[in-house]
């Protein structure tokens, strides 16, 4: 939830982008309408979320509003330099990741008997998949009309590691709160490794990265062995990840009245 409650942070991310910015805050172009749309969805994510965490009663609202505060105060950094390609590739992996993770938590609570916050994960989950269907339909047409910038851009994103956008997150007391919340939901099932790695898979498979064969330069070709080459390693550092995280000790979050996860 606190993700999603970081607007207007992520639009403003994508309005830095070249060619593709929406220099108005009302331009009438294809990318300014859809890039709203997107950020008003997105928006009434965290604002269902939030209404239900404030119902459930179960939950600290004041720390977590501390968090988005933080979050949004400090802003993100994705190493995307302005670059459309890295923001359609930076945005295709964390819509399917995010997808993942609500569906999961949708799994998570009906399992558990939360039939409410299972539909209401499972919708968002939904939303996410047709983000993620829209940013990937625009990065195959990069690979198109570019390849080698695509390539080499594709290669860029996997070197820095996809950054989560909450990666920045603080509650005033945890500086390692993102650490501690990904051990968490490593441990639990709702957003691992072995995603991370499954979800590189995908991507070579839908954008054909290694069947690409025309267009490349030098530095493309390395960039394109680099990326098909590094799905087994991200699947032996998932193993590393899953076991690290089985073995941190539970700890206090401020959200839910410092009880221990």
């Amino acid at each position: 939830m606190i993700t999603e409650e970081a607007l207007p942070t992520y639009l403003t991310m994508f309005n830095t982008n070249d060619a593709i910015r929406d220099e108005t805050g009302g331009s009438t172009s294809p990318w300014a309408v859809w890039s709203r749309s997107w950020a008003a969805e997105e928006n009434r994510h965290g604002d269902l979320l939030n209404k239900y965490l404030y119902l459930c009663g179960r939950v600290d609202m004041k720390q977590i509003e501390k968090t988005i505060q933080y979050l949004i105060g400090f802003g993100m950094d994705t190493g995307l330099e302005g670059s459309p390609y890295l923001g359609f590739i930076y945005a295709s992996f964390q819509e399917k990741a995010t997808a993942i993770s609500h569906s999961n938590a949708a799994k998570q609570a009906k399992k558990h008997g939360d039939t409410n916050l299972a539909k209401i994960c499972g919708i968002i989950s939904s939303d996410e998949r047709r983000h993620e269907e829209a940013y990937t339909k625009i990065t195959n047409k990069l690979f198109d009309v570019d390849p080698d910038t695509t390539m080499l851009a594709v290669a860029d994103m996997m070197r820095k590691n996809i950054t989560m956008p909450a990666s920045m997150m603080f509650d005033g007391k945890d500086r390692k709160l993102f650490h501690h919340f990904s051990c968490v939901s490593q441990r639990m099932g709702l957003y691992t490794g072995s995603d991370y790695a499954d979800m590189l898979e995908f991507f070579i498979a839908r954008w054909n990265v290694d069947k690409v064969t025309y267009g490349l330069s030098g530095e493309g070709r390395k960039a394109q062995d680099y990326v098909c080459n590094l799905v087994p390693k991200l699947r032996k550092l998932a193993v590393w990840a899953q076991a690290r995280a089985k073995a941190s000790p539970p700890v206090p979050f401020s959200w839910i009245f410092d009880g221990l996860v």
